[in-house]
C-alpha cells in the first residue's frame, strides 16, 4: 500500500511590527524592559518561521521520493512472472503479487493474513511449508517442488524457493517464497534439449553434406583418371579386330581346298581348336567393345554429375536424363523396386543436364526410400505438355507425406530420415536448381496413396 502523503499547511507568519508603530506598553510586571528585548524576540520567531518553512519543503520532497520508490516496487511486482509471496515470522500472508493472483485465483484482500499452507493442494506440501517456518533460524530452501491449488482447485507442481527476511538488527521477521509452475520449466528445458538435438543432427548433415562433396571431388578426379585405360582398351579392340580379319582371311587361304593339306598341320588344327577359337574371336570383341563403352559412359556421367557446369544453357533431352537418372538408382537399389518411365523419346529443355540429374536421382531415390518394406515398391514417371511447359510427375506408392510436413519439405535441413541416412539438403538443393532453370518443384499426397512430385520445366523453343 502505497503511503498517504503527508498534507502540510504553510503555518501563519507573525505580523511583524511596522516601523513607524509603536511598541505597546510593557505589563507593569515588566517594567525596565528595554524595547531591544522585544525586537529581539520578534527577530528569532522569523528565524524559527524560516527554519518551519525549509523542513516543509525538505519533508514534501522526500514523500515524493518515497512515493515514487513505491511506485516502482509496485509495478516490479506486478511485471513478475513468477509468483511472490511475503509472510511474516509465523506464516501469514502479508503480501503476493499479480502473478500468484492470477495463478490461484484470489483477490489481495483474502490472501492477507491467511496462513501460507492453505495454498497447497495435499497434506504432504503443507507439511513441508510448516517445516520452512519451524526452525529458530530456518535456512535457505532451492528448488523445492510443491502442489499449489489452481483457480478451479486442481494440484499444480511449483518449484519453490524460500528465503528468511531479517530485520535492520539482523532478527528473523519473516519468509519471502517466489516460484514458478513446474509445467513452463518443464516446457522450457523440451524446447532446450530440442534445440540441442537439432543442433546436434545439424552438424551430422553438414559433416556429411561436406562428405558428399569432397566424395565428388573424388569422383571427378577418378572419372577423369578412367578416361585414359578406357581409351587404350577401345583402341586396341578396334586394332584386334582389324588385325583378326586378317589373320582369319591367312587362315582360310592356308586351309583352302586348292592348297595341299598336310596331315600334320590339319591336326595342329584340330588339337588347337582353330575353328573355334575364329568362330569366337569376334563376339569377344563386341563384348570387350560395349562393356568399355558402357564404361565410358558410366565415366562420363560421373563427370557430367560431379563437375561444376560452367555451360548451364545448353539444351539437353530431359527424357534420357531421367532415363540415365532411373538405371543408377535401380541399379543400387533393392531388386523389387520398379519403375515405370512413360515419356516422349525427346523432351528438349534448356539448362544444366548435370544439375538436372542431380535433381532427378534426388527425386527418384527419395521415392525408393519412402516405398522400402511395402508389397511391391513402385514408381510411376510420366509427362504432359502443356503450353510451352513440361510437367514430370513422380507418384510412388508408399506411405506418402505427413501433412505437417508438406510446408517444410524444401527447407534446408529437414528431413524424416534417422541421422545418418538423410542430410535434409537434397529437396532443398533441387528446388534451388529447378528455380534457376525456370522451372517449378511441387510435392502432394495422391488421393489413393503414396506422395507425387511434380516437375515444371519450359521446354526449349523450337
Amino acid at each position: 500500500m502505497a503511503p498517504t502523503s503527508l498534507q502540510t499547511k504553510h503555518l501563519p507568519r507573525p505580523p511583524l511590527v511596522a516601523p513607524d508603530a509603536r511598541l505597546p506598553e510593557a505589563p507593569p510586571a515588566l517594567d525596565g524592559v528595554d524595547e531591544t528585548v522585544w525586537v529581539e524576540v520578534i527577530r528569532k520567531m522569523d528565524e524559527v518561521y524560516n527554519d518551519l518553512l525549509q523542513y516543509e519543503v525538505v519533508l514534501e520532497q522526500k514523500n515524493a521520493a518515497l512515493e515514487e520508490s513505491q511506485q516502482f516496487i509496485e509495478s516490479v511486482l506486478a511485471s513478475m512472472s513468477d509468483i511472490l509471496i511475503v509472510c511474516n515470522r509465523h506464516g501469514a500472508i502479508q503480501e503476493v503479487n499479480d502473478s500468484l493472483r492470477r495463478f490461484i485465483g484470489l483477490d489481495e484482500t483474502v490472501l492477507r493474513g491467511r496462513p501460507l499452507c492453505d495454498l497447497f493442494a495435499d497434506e504432504a506440501s503443507r507439511q513441508r511449508v510448516r517445516d520452512f517456518f519451524s526452525a529458530a533460524r530456518p535456512a535457505n530452501v532451492q528448488d523445492c517442488e510443491l502442489l499449489i491449488s489452481g483457480r478451479d482447485g486442481s494440484p499444480l507442481p511449483v518449484s519453490l524457493n524460500c528465503t528468511p527476511r531479517l530485520s535492520g538488527t539482523g532478527k528473523l521477521v519473516g519468509m519471502v517464497l517466489t516460484g514458478r509452475p513446474v509445467g513452463e520449466l518443464r516446457r522450457a528445458y523440451h524446447a532446450l534439449r530440442q534445440a540441442h538435438e537439432d543442433l546436434k543432427r545439424t552438424q551430422q548433415q553438414l559433416l556429411q553434406a561436406e562428405k558428399m562433396a569432397s566424395l565428388g571431388r573424388l569422383v571427378a578426379g577418378v572419372a577423369h583418371e578412367l578416361n585414359n585405360p578406357i581409351s587404350f582398351v577401345l583402341g586396341n579392340v578396334l586394332a584386334i579386330r582389324r588385325y583378326a580379319t586378317r589373320l582369319q582371311t591367312y587362315l582360310e587361304a592356308v586351309h583352302s581346298e586348292r592348297c595341299a593339306r598336310s596331315p600334320e598341320l590339319e591336326g595342329l588344327r584340330q588339337e588347337l581348336r582353330i575353328d573355334r577359337i575364329m568362330a569366337d574371336l569376334t563376339p569377344l570383341l563386341d563384348g570387350m567393345t560395349e562393356g568399355a563403352e558402357r564404361t565410358r559412359d558410366i565415366v562420363d556421367g560421373l563427370k557430367r554429375f560431379s563437375a561444376v557446369d560452367r555451360s548451364a544453357d545448353e539444351s539437353f533431352n530431359l527424357s534420357e536424363v531421367v532415363a540415365r537418372a532411373v538405371r543408377w538408382v535401380v541399379r543400387a537399389g533393392p531388386r523389387n523396386f520398379h519403375v515405370n518411365v512413360d515419356l516422349p523419346p525427346e523432351l528438349l529443355v534448356i539448362g544444366s543436364s548435370g544439375q538436372m540429374q542431380q535433381v532427378l536421382m534426388n527425386l527418384v531415390q527419395n521415392a525408393r526410400d519412402a516405398t522400402v518394406g511395402g508389397e511391391s515398391p513402385t514408381l510411376d514417371i510420366g509427362a504432359e505438355v502443356c503450353e510451352g511447359t513440361i510437367r514430370v510427375r513422380f507418384a510412388d506408392n508408399g506411405p506418402g507425406i505427413a501433412p505437417a510436413n508438406l510446408s517444410r519439405l524444401f527447407d534446408p535441413f529437414f528431413t524424416t530420415k534417422p541421422v545418418g541416412q538423410g542430410t535434409g539438403l537434397g529437396l532443398s538443393i533441387s528446388y534451388g536448381i529447378v528455380e534457376r532453370h525456370g522451372g517449378r518443384l511441387e510435392a502432394a499426397n495422391r488421393a489413393e496413396g503414396g506422395a507425387v512430385f511434380t516437375l515444371s520445366l519450359p521446354l526449349a523453343p523450337a
